[in-house]
């Protein structure tokens, strides 16, 4: 299960996620994400437990799209770039 918090300081939006990404839980944080235009987005990542591919390519896309990965753990982040260097490719 996947808790999102929203907080703000004016400048940018802090979600800071909490647990298990799920497959559904990639579309909602596209959503929340798509929501803030306008907004420097920062995903929080130090309460992250587990993900699967599919949530490491989209932090990967995120990444690539500046927003900004916080507290990344360091098996996430290689497997980021791993996913990045292969082209998000099977």
């Amino acid at each position: 299960m996947l808790v999102i918090n929203r907080s703000s300081d004016g400048g940018s939006v802090v979600f800071r996620l909490s647990g298990r990404i799920e497959p559904e839980d990639v579309e909602e944080l596209q959503r929340l994400i798509g929501l803030e235009q306008g907004q420097v987005i920062v995903l929080d990542l130090k309460d992250l437990t587990i993900i699967d591919r599919e949530a490491v390519t989209f932090l990967a896309r995120c990444q690539a799209a500046n927003i900004k990965l916080e507290a990344c753990p360091a098996y996430i982040r290689e497997w980021i770039d791993a996913e990045r260097g292969r082209g998000g490719r099977d």
